[in-house]
């Protein structure tokens, strides 16, 4: 298992974390601690959660793990979120201080710590001064309830502004985004991943294998079934597939991913975490495996080095449409500079 450092911080966090949004769902109790074994067996450190993730229980199920593994507890890197509904009030949600006051004491009871290494914002609350939000979790680090905090589902502007408004005012620096981001779902390049490395931000992609796609269990015009999120789906008609199955870029992505792990006698699984932990600004991958089965295959990832021709056909195949302006040719040529004849 490879390390890296937790955005700007001096952390160290493995290059594969754990999701734990399954938990208390479709994984019970059981499969949950065996995830946590297998995961810190396998050289991981890194645990990522939310209070939201089965109203709580997901956070109930890791703080009865953490006491039952004391030593292995040390270890752990461990992560949450707040941001969405807790209760049914109309400050039950949102990053003002009052909510997220609430929001990170019953984490830190349901996680029965006394501190949490990093707090995220789940997403981005139009309603509350950011102002308020970076007051509160300056306060939260300088009172020992958080190590560092960081940002979920942020666009670029949202980062931008959090970051400059934390430096001018000396507070706590974010260090971390948690976005979706896969070889399918490309758009954070535009200018989130930009953002991010100016901000010295480390991104923690979540949804790396594109719920499923990614990982073969998918195949042309075949009806979803069997043990896939798809599959499972109650209407079990090619409709179940939604419109990526239509786009021609799935399946030359696909089909890239899967000819690239035949040369390599490994999972198509595995090609995909192994391209996404190699983009720039990655920090960690979150890995949303429900079986023990799942993760053993995912975790493998960390052994795979992926030649240069092979990042360059995935990432040529899976390039995104190309954008309009601002960010197509015309854009980019307008923000382009460099000394004539210079480097």
């Amino acid at each position: 298992m490879d390390y890296r450092k937790l955005g700007s911080s001096g952390t160290v966090v493995s290059v594969h974390c754990l999701g734990t949004m399954t938990f208390g769902a479709e994984s019970d109790e059981a499969t949950a601690f065996r995830l946590l074994d297998d995961f810190l067996a396998a050289g991981g450190n890194f645990v990522d959660t939310a209070d939201v993730y089965s109203a709580g229980v997901s956070e109930e199920i890791i703080g009865r793990w953490l006491k039952a593994r004391p030593i292995e507890a040390r270890q752990v890197v461990l992560a949450t979120k707040g941001r969405f509904p807790m209760g049914p009030g109309s400050n039950d949600l949102g990053l003002s201080r009052r909510h997220l006051g609430d929001a990170l004491d019953a984490s830190l009871r349901r996680l029965g710590v006394d501190h949490i290494d990093l707090y995220q914002m789940h997403a981005w609350d139009a309603l509350t001064p950011i102002e308020e939000t970076l007051r509160f979790l300056d306060d939260a680090v300088s009172a020992g309830k958080i190590a560092y905090y960081g940002f979920s589902n942020y666009v670029g502007w949202h980062i931008a502004k959090a970051t400059e408004i934390a430096k001018a005012r000396g507070y706590s620096r974010p260090v971390t985004l948690q976005p979706q981001y896969s070889l399918l779902v490309r758009d954070i390049e535009l200018e989130i991943v930009d953002a991010c490395l100016d901000a010295g931000l480390g991104l923690l992609p979540w949804s790396p294998l594109g719920g499923g796609w990614l990982s073969g269990k998918y195949k042309r015009d075949q009806v979803p079934a069997g043990a896939t999120r798809l599959g499972e789906n109650p209407n079990r008609g090619m409709e179940a597939f939604g419109p990526r199955n239509a786009e021609a870029r799935t399946w030359a992505i696909i089909d890239a991913v899967e000819e690239i792990a035949k040369s390599h006698s490994v999972t198509m699984a595995q090609v995909a975490l192994a391209w996404l932990a190699a983009r720039p600004a990655v920090t960690s991958v979150i890995l949303g495996a429900r079986t023990p089965a799942q993760l053993a295959d995912n975790l493998k990832a960390a052994d795979l080095r992926l030649a240069d021709d092979e990042m360059e056909r995935l990432t040529t195949v899976s390039a995104p449409m190309p954008p309009d302006y601002p960010y197509g040719v015309q854009g980019v040529a307008q923000r382009h500079r460099k000394i004539a004849g210079g480097r």
